[in-house]
């Protein structure tokens, strides 16, 4: 009897919802079987969801703010029997308003989760990968990541680091057989705004991007091999490489008014 090749495995964090969530479906679509983490009680649904589309599907429930979780999850990858194929680092979260007035835990829980889990992870992954000569990592970004976010500026900071990550450690695993993508959306609908208190904002009133639209632009990027990848839709996308081309200095007068308390009001 011939035996049927295993499944690729795909780790995605941040899989409960959103943009996470559409980017464990696109794996799951095209044939890997996944490792999916969040933290709330949504990741049962998304799972559920998964199975139906055919994917073997570990859940791992995690807070990526705590080093010990992000291990755990690591020692749930390795210990899957097969090696990681890809893996989406997307888990990520903003606070919005004037930085001398918001919470300060908040602020470094951004920190703690945009930046040093995602380098946490990525570096286990990555290490992981290069030993084997094989592998593909997304990391997402943010146009935020282009321009300078008053009142949301952790957030911003945060994902200029990622992207910054990203791409030098594409360049230091060039020669490797491991590929990394940046993603960068625009504004999507999803949970983001709701959480990160943007909601009576001009960017969290305005209308946004499918997460489902953005998942598949960032998985044809990943599996191109290609940077960065602009996600969402054309305007989204053509702002977005504005964005990279613009002063900070001016950058930062032109979002101020997007995530300005009250501003959508207006």
């Amino acid at each position: 009897m011939t035996q049927t090749a295993p499944r690729p495995l795909a780790l995605v964090t941040g899989a409960s919802s959103g943009i996470g969530r559409e980017l464990a479906k696109q794996f799951a679509e095209n044939g890997f079987d996944l490792v999916v983490a969040a933290e709330d009680v949504e990741l049962d649904d998304a799972v559920e969801e998964l199975r139906a589309m055919g994917a073997t599907v570990a859940p791992v429930s995690v807070d990526l703010t705590q080093r010990a979780d992000v291990e755990r999850l690591v020692a749930a990858v390795r210990g899957a029997g097969r090696p990681l194929v890809a893996a989406a680092v997307n888990a990520g979260v903003g606070v919005g308003g004037p930085v001398v007035d918001n919470d300060l835990d908040a602020e470094l829980a951004v920190v703690e989760l945009n930046c040093a889990a995602t380098v946490h992870l990525g570096k286990r992954v990555a290490q992981d990968m290069a030993a084997r000569g094989q592998g593909r990592i997304l990391f997402t970004s943010s146009v935020a990541a282009q321009a300078p976010q008053p009142f949301q500026a952790v957030y911003g900071a945060s994902k200029a680091f990622v992207q910054s990550f990203a791409l030098a450690l594409r360049e230091e695993l060039k020669d490797t057989g491991v590929s990394v993508t940046a993603l960068l959306p625009g504004p999507t609908e999803t949970e983001f705004f709701e959480r990160a208190d943007l909601e009576d904002t001009r960017i969290g009133q305005a209308s946004k991007d499918d997460p489902a639209q953005v998942a598949r632009q960032g998985f044809d990027g990943l599996m191109k091999g290609e940077a960065s990848v602009f996600g969402g839709s054309v305007s989204s996308r053509a702002m977005g490489r504005l964005s990279a081309m613009t002063p900070d200095s001016v950058g930062a007068k032109v979002t101020r008014p997007m995530a300005e308390p009250g501003s959508g009001d207006s």
